[in-house]
């Protein structure tokens, strides 16, 4: 396998993954379970993150599936105390349940832009801020996925750039507060990664991937291990002094479009 890190590099570590059902942030928890880590993942499905947990466990590698809404700071902070409870105090908090859809702010309902707020935003807070009296410190790590709207305004996006430049302002702003207890808080802004929900239905099409793909300055998707090895790398020694950061692991995305169309033939690699 492709990675910086070798198995058992996080020996010895607790991490708790949050929205970790599916999708990139269940491969940050198999990534995390191989480096050595116990991890502890949740979502709002007992039957998703129960089949998730086990894709874990049947590898070989100590997991637990937890069942909670990330709007519900109550479950949220027992979940924290009960992944404790069975692995000891955590390093390593990930906080990435999110929800969106495509909508122009006029045919989007108050409720709809609430969902997404209280999901990603307020979900973010009650995770990071549960989780706070269950951690290792110092040492402890705490990373956020954020998204590119949370920087750059997209159409038909306004719930969703609003939630995620608020992540990204509150990772900075607790990266300030909680420095000086020796936590470290940090965001991933991931690109386009492959074999994703939120990529299939972006670009559901062969011409429509291309299109996307043609304008990566890297002219690619990226994979959920290179969201996942981010992770690692920020909560090892390795990543000991960075802290308030928003990393995107995107292939370029941020820099915008990378087409190319305007250039001379003659200029193009």
């Amino acid at each position: 396998m492709r990675s910086a890190f070798k198995d058992g590099y996080l020996k010895g570590k607790v991490a708790f993954i949050a929205g970790a059902s599916s999708g990139i942030n269940l491969g940050i928890a198999q990534r995390l379970a191989e480096a050595g880590a116990k991890v502890a993942i949740l979502s709002r499905s007992a039957e998703k993150i129960a089949a998730a947990a086990k894709t874990i466990t049947d590898a070989g590698y100590e997991a637990i599936g937890i069942a909670a809404d990330v709007r519900d700071y109550a479950a949220v902070d027992a979940a924290l105390a009960q992944t404790v409870e069975t692995f000891g105090k955590i390093d390593i908090v990930v906080s990435g349940a999110a929800g969106n859809f495509v909508a122009p702010a006029l045919g989007m309902s108050a409720n709809g832009f609430k969902t997404v707020i209280d999901i990603d935003l307020m979900g973010t807070f009650h995770v990071l801020r549960a989780s706070f009296q269950h951690l290792n410190r110092p040492g402890a790590s705490l990373i956020s996925i954020t998204a590119p709207q949370g920087s750059r305004p997209s159409l038909y996006q306004a719930h969703v750039c609003a939630a995620k430049a608020g992540i990204n302002m509150l990772t900075q702003c607790l990266a300030m507060e909680w420095g000086p207890a020796g936590v470290r808080v940090n965001a991933i802004s991931p690109g386009p990664i492959a074999d994703t929900e939120g990529m299939a239905r972006l670009a559901p099409t062969a011409d429509a991937e291309a299109r996307v793909k043609s304008r990566i300055a890297l002219r690619g998707y990226g994979e959920k291990l290179d969201i996942a090895e981010a992770v690692i790398y920020l909560s090892s020694e390795s990543g000991r002094y960075i802290t308030g950061t928003i990393m995107n692991v995107d292939g370029g995305s941020e820099l915008g479009d990378a087409g190319g169309d305007a250039i001379p033939e003659a200029f193009k690699v």
